[in-house]
């Protein structure tokens, strides 16, 4: 399931799911928008995840959840707790952080 944010509740969403992975971005991001379908495979390759995409420009408070400096960021988060990030355009990249929350 992958889930686009439609206000900043970003850590209420973190704080109900067990695991959860977000794709910070933004409408301007060509990196972001090569990286949303990846993003969704990956979703529907695991569905015991929530996916979650937020805007980093409209929702300031779901930013702060993570170090967001670049775009896209990819964020993992298990029991409303920040496991790791990494800012990517790469699938094997973003795949590897997946299947690292998922192994913890």
């Amino acid at each position: 399931m992958v889930k686009e944010l439609d206000q900043d509740n970003l850590s209420q969403l973190i704080a109900d799911r067990k695991t959860v992975v977000v794709q910070y971005s933004a409408s301007w991001c060509g990196n972001c928008r090569i990286m949303k379908p990846k993003f969704k495979k990956l979703a529907s390759e695991n569905e015991d995840i929530t996916f979650i995409i937020a805007d980093a420009e409209k929702f300031p408070e779901s930013r702060t959840l993570a170090t967001v400096d670049n775009l896209p960021t990819f964020a993992t988060f298990k029991n409303g707790t920040f496991v790791n990030q990494t800012q990517t355009n790469k699938f094997d990249v973003l795949k590897d952080l997946v299947n690292e929350v998922t192994n913890n």
